[in-house]
């Protein structure tokens, strides 16, 4: 008997196994403090009509974005996510059937989400946007560290805080963010011009963050010429354009952003390297406020709602679930130990890390 259920037990693994061995590549991307109630439930009526955020323009906003129900106003917000990933992967996050998403930090702001979704782990001592080098190993170090993906690790970030957050020169791989340019020290034509029109444009957030199109096309361009096998893309101007109360420029955003993942899921449907090889994880680092709607600008854990965040996930071998309203808790915590799973590793470092979610992703 006991000989029976080892067998038993190495072919369910076997079979787990098989389902996801077909993932050897993975993009993630996250749009910085971009709020759940968008994605499930589209604009808000409420946001959009009050002149304090509104900036002059309710009509354009309701004109692009407006719809009777739900489902309607969240397609035309992010018809990327709502046709091809809600069809071929899953979304989580949906509260409304107390499907929930959350941070495990205490804080509800960036450098604390950041070190959470890719540490695996949370140290209360990360509680400042300015806080030094990131001492924890992440996931992307760590991936880097294994031979067949040696130097086949990149992030693209707009924000500049990325340097301490993925600790660069500690882990080994590139992070190319804030005001850095693309091509190193010797960047080709295209490199080159995108760096022009970079050093150049119009910098509403300073130095510190540019403007999303930049770390856009540097992500793609490296993408296309170097061909990792991981890389990060990290987008600002959600919470940035939120923090200024400009709701119509957070929605074009949001919208911009979802393109752009169409954008990415095309280009690697047509290369060989990563067609029906590589998954594609979408997520945020922290909520805002929406119970008192004018909080919806903000967030921390003094203001409610802040801690409640979403994700999206597809690739070959993740069910195609669609939107999953399943009740269920998960934490932000646990996207390390799954960014390592899809890739048939175990995130193991010096610190405790978070159980992935392969298993709820497979089934």
């Amino acid at each position: 008997m006991k000989n029976i259920l080892t067998a038993l037990l190495l072919l369910c693994n076997i079979g787990s196994f098989s389902q996801t061995s077909q993932i050897e590549n993975i993009i993630i991307i996250t749009t910085d403090g971009f709020r759940w109630q968008e994605v499930f439930k589209g604009m808000d009526s409420t946001i959009a009509c009050n002149p304090s955020f509104n900036q002059h323009d309710s009509i354009g906003i309701f004109n692009k974005y407006w719809a009777v129900t739900e489902n309607e106003r969240r397609k035309k917000l992010l018809p990327f996510i709502w046709t091809t990933m809600a069809s071929k992967g899953q979304v989580y996050g949906n509260r409304l059937y107390n499907n929930k998403v959350d941070n495990s930090n205490p804080y509800w702001f960036s450098y604390p989400g950041y070190s959470e979704i890719f540490c695996g782990y949370v140290d209360t001592a990360i509680n400042t946007n300015k806080y030094p080098i990131n001492p924890h190993t992440n996931v992307l170090e760590f991936i880097n560290q294994q031979n067949s993906f040696k130097g086949r690790v990149a992030a693209f970030c707009a924000w500049d805080a990325f340097d301490r957050i993925l600790s660069e020169e500690r882990s080994g791989f590139q992070v190319i963010c804030g005001k850095e340019y693309c091509g190193g020290n010797k960047p080709d034509a295209e490199q080159q011009a995108i760096n022009l029109l970079k050093k150049d444009s119009y910098k509403p957030f300073g130095e510190e963050e540019y403007l999303d199109k930049f770390t856009h096309y540097m992500a793609m361009d490296y993408l296309k010429k170097k061909k990792p096998r991981v890389l990060y893309i990290s987008y600002g101007e959600t919470d940035e354009w939120a923090h200024a109360g400009h709701y119509k420029d957070y929605l074009n955003a949001a919208h911009q952003v979802d393109q752009w993942l169409g954008d990415v899921w095309s280009w690697l449907q047509n290369d060989r390297q990563y067609k029906n090889k590589t998954a594609l994880f979408v997520t945020v680092d922290h909520g805002r406020g929406d119970v008192i709607k004018e909080k919806w600008t903000s967030h921390n854990n003094k203001i409610e709602d802040s801690h409640q965040i979403w994700f999206a996930v597809m690739g070959p071998g993740i069910a195609e679930k669609g939107e999953v309203r399943t009740s269920m808790q998960i934490l932000q915590k646990q996207y390390a130990g799954t960014f390592a799973q899809l890739l048939g590793l175990d995130f193991k470092c010096e610190h405790e890390v978070a159980k992935g979610l392969l298993e709820i992703l497979v089934k």
